[in-house]
């Protein structure tokens, strides 16, 4: 669902016309514009829209998550416990015999080990299981030209593994591979991620200069799309890279910029770096 269907929706259930919910904040035709996705509101009219409507800005646009089987209770359980950062239990529950069980096509095994590597790497940084359970998603990835979002995330994520524990690893063919022709295709908001993990291999492996220049792409990528997703750690990492560079004045612009999407969009900040 777009913002702009989202607020649609909002404001037909609380049986507002466009001209009354638009009264005191912005013009009839820019709310209009706004519902047929052909105006992007800038923070303070999105929040004051929200606040008029009843919606919780955060429920507005949500990345999809991947499914490891056919039946949705166990996909909302994996979403639940990501969501709540329970990395230990949902790394029992994938390694359960009886969840396995409910993971049957070649798409599911993917998602399936993508999670667990994902897992490994949030309880153990010093484990090599992380990077063995990322290779096996990678590795169940059906031939196609351009990857998909989950065979992207998998790559740069084994990236960012293999970075963290061996700043000078040769990481720069996953991370190419990651990044290929990511345009192509129907975008998809998870896309948002794999820009912000090429900043972060680039951040761990001390190069600066390549880290910004891929965050930056990753902010006009999102942006292009009319996407929020991840911006807040983008313009996070952004901030910590100009303070470490001694930029003061761009790192606070970065740091405020992180906190406005923080707040607006409830997005949980990476705070392991």
């Amino acid at each position: 669902m777009t913002l702009g269907t989202a607020l649609k929706q909002a404001r037909k259930a609380q049986q507002l016309n466009q001209k009354q919910a638009a009264r005191g904040i912005c013009a009839q035709s820019m709310l209009s514009a706004i519902e047929n996705d052909r105006y992007v509101p800038n923070a303070r009219l999105l929040l004051a829209l929200c606040q008029r409507l009843g919606v919780a800005v955060s429920t507005l646009s949500l990345a999809d998550d991947f499914e490891i089987s056919a039946e949705q209770a166990f996909n909302d359980r994996v979403r639940q416990m990501c969501n709540a950062h329970q990395y230990q239990q949902l790394k029992d529950w994938l390694l359960q015999p009886t969840t396995l069980e409910h993971v049957q096509t070649d798409e599911q095994t993917q998602a399936y080990y993508y999670y667990l590597g994902v897992a490994c790497w949030q309880v153990d940084r010093t484990s090599d299981a992380a990077q063995q359970n990322l290779r096996l998603a990678i590795g169940m990835a059906a031939p196609s030209s351009p990857p998909t979002t989950l065979t992207r995330l998998a790559l740069i994520s084994l990236a960012v593994v293999k970075a963290h524990h061996h700043p000078q690893a040769p990481v720069a063919a996953l991370v190419t591979r990651a990044l290929a022709d990511i345009d192509a295709g129907a975008y998809e908001e998870n896309a948002n991620i794999v820009f912000y993990l090429a900043g972060l291999v680039a951040y761990e492996q001390h190069d600066s200069q390549l880290a910004v220049a891929r965050l930056t792409q990753g902010l006009a990528f999102a942006t292009t799309h009319d996407s929020h997703y991840m911006l807040a750690n983008i313009y996070q990492l952004m901030a910590q890279l100009a303070m470490a560079a001694g930029e003061t004045a761009t790192a606070q612009v970065a740091s405020q910029r992180s906190q406005v999407f923080k707040d607006l969009f409830k997005e949980q900040i990476n705070d392991r770096l």
